[in-house]
């Protein structure tokens, strides 16, 4: 999927603006023992509390692809014939109505996760995208599109309420009330199957982690059985690693600076494009980056061959996981720096007198604590 897709499924998760029918839910406590399960019929719903599983749900398609939300292949033969697939499969054929099916998927996640001595909610809902066509002028086409049918999941923690006054109109008086158990944000969740080239693809979903640090490869095995993709946060600690082990004991600040100048003018430049892809780069690419900041040839051909190792020889780098475009941090076990990247050349590296040092152009102004101060000669 790419971002413009995202953005047409994300804007369904509005009372007015889909067909579901029904919430699904299941409470589950930290001893993995199921509270309650629950079916809710949305349209019987206050508008309120509509809104608030609209909205839990919502948030399992939220975030940057390729960090909090990544893209789940199944293989050929798990289409054909696999457990996982066939659940799945089923759950979204028969609506999520079949309670059978559904206890079947409550436990396989039950099974699988923690959540860290928290208790937590397992939410599903299904829905039927009328995926409406448009000419090459840009009118709707009236005839009837394609029929895009989909599932998503959220796992979401539920936390023990704080004690607040609250007001009894009864007594004219506040008192203290619990608030409860209240259900937060989702740590985890699914769309299956994606809508790429806005049609259903069976060989995808699209798996959402609110933290870009953590995979929740038990979830991901267990779901999808499926090889779990690398996270946002691994991504930038292993591209560090092999640049490190690339250039060995003299990874020369210079090229780091002019690497991560380069990646931040790509991913400026893509934004700029408004291109709903996300922006990726081969292992090939960055070499090129590499030579282009003035490594050497045999480094940037060893950073390519252990890409290649470590993440798959036709495996793309994502530059938003590796390089910030707003901010570059350049930090001293005393001291840290950071700079916007399209300003980092105001920062050289110096050796004087035997010393190292980072020097700083402040011929625009400096401020010390929000005061504008004077360097003098």
């Amino acid at each position: 999927m790419n971002q413009k897709e995202l953005g047409e499924i994300r804007r369904r998760f509005r009372p007015d603006h889909n067909n579901i029918q029904h919430i699904y839910g299941c409470y589950v406590n930290t001893n993995r023992e199921i509270i309650s399960t629950f079916d809710e019929s949305l349209g019987l719903l206050s508008q309120t509390e509509a809104e608030k599983y609209l909205g839990l749900l919502k948030k399992s398609l939220s975030g940057a692809l390729g960090k909090n939300l990544l893209d789940i292949s199944f293989a050929t033969r798990q289409v054909m014939d696999s457990e996982e697939h066939r659940l799945l499969s089923a759950l979204r054929k028969s609506e999520l109505q079949d309670e059978t099916l559904r206890d079947s998927f409550y436990r396989c996640i039950i099974d699988a996760i923690d959540m860290e001595d928290r208790n937590y909610l397992i939410l599903l809902a299904y829905d039927v995208y009328d995926v409406p066509h448009y000419s090459k002028d840009g009118s709707r086409d009236d005839e009837g599109g394609e029929l895009y049918k989909y599932l998503v999941c959220s796992i979401c923690p539920v936390k023990e309420g704080k004690a607040e006054l609250g007001y009894q109109p009864e007594e004219k008086r506040f008192h203290s009330a619990a608030m409860g158990q209240i259900v937060t944000a989702p740590e985890l969740g699914f769309l299956f199957p994606t809508f790429d080239d806005r049609a259903a693809n069976i060989y995808n979903a699209l798996f959402y982690s609110k933290n870009t640090s953590e995979i929740h490869s038990d979830f991901v095995d267990a779901v999808f059985r499926t090889q779990v993709p690398l996270s946002a946060g691994r991504q930038k600690e292993l591209f560090g690693e092999i640049l490190t082990e690339t250039f060995r004991q003299h990874c020369s600040f210079d090229v780091v600076q002019a690497v991560h100048e380069q990646l931040s003018e790509r991913i400026t430049l893509h934004k700029e494009s408004k291109d709903p892809e996300p922006l990726t780069i081969s292992p090939e690419e960055m070499g090129d980056i590499l030579e282009n900041s003035g490594a050497a040839p045999e480094a940037a051909e060893a950073f390519c061959r252990r890409c290649a190792e470590e993440l798959g020889q036709d495996t793309p780098l994502r530059p938003a996981n590796i390089s910030s475009p707003s901010r570059m941090e350049i930090a001293t076990p005393e001291v840290k720096i950071s700079v916007d990247p399209k300003y980092s050349y105001l920062i050289q590296s110096k050796i004087i007198d035997g010393h190292k040092y980072l020097l700083i152009s402040a011929d625009a102004g400096v401020e010390l604590n929000g005061l504008a101060v004077e360097i003098q000669e």
